[in-house]
């Protein structure tokens, strides 16, 4: 994996995006260039990769549902 994209994988489990779906964005082209496009974007507009990583993270969890989130086995969706 390309540090960059290390980068923003770790970032994203920091702020508690699970791993299982990290895994499916980081391994479908088109889904990491597009979160690429988008990291990259809201850097230009000034945030640092903290707060990126963390309005991402809200986009990706918003997108999947509490209930897709609980569906995960525990340790999975822990730090």
């Amino acid at each position: 994996m390309e540090i960059q994209n290390l980068n923003m994988y770790q970032r994203l489990r920091d702020f508690n995006v699970p791993a299982v779906v990290l895994d499916e964005i980081f391994a479908n082209a088109d889904d990491l260039s597009t979160m690429t496009e988008s990291w990259q974007s809201l850097g230009k507009e000034g945030l640092n990769d903290d707060e990126v990583a963390e309005s991402i993270a809200k986009v990706i969890i918003d997108e999947l549902g509490d209930e897709f989130i609980q569906s995960l086995p525990a340790d999975d969706t822990e730090k």
